[in-house]
């Protein structure tokens, strides 16, 4: 009992530490750098396509 619970304690900070540089390795590649600005470029994406002027959208 006690040693099935020390594996799955060990595992479980493996699990964690991989977690954690996977996160910062994302976070150093810029993943994280523009959340807001895709969804903003997409529409802008639509209305060139069609030929109208943009709108602001902050009015």
């Amino acid at each position: 009992m006690l040693q099935s619970t020390l594996i799955l304690i060990i595992l479980s900070l493996f699990i964690g530490a991989a977690v954690w540089l996977v996160f910062i390795w994302a976070v150093k590649r810029g993943e994280f750098d523009d959340i807001e600005g895709p969804k903003h470029r997409m529409l802008d994406e639509d209305d060139a396509r069609s030929g109208k002027p943009n709108r602001r959208r902050d009015s």
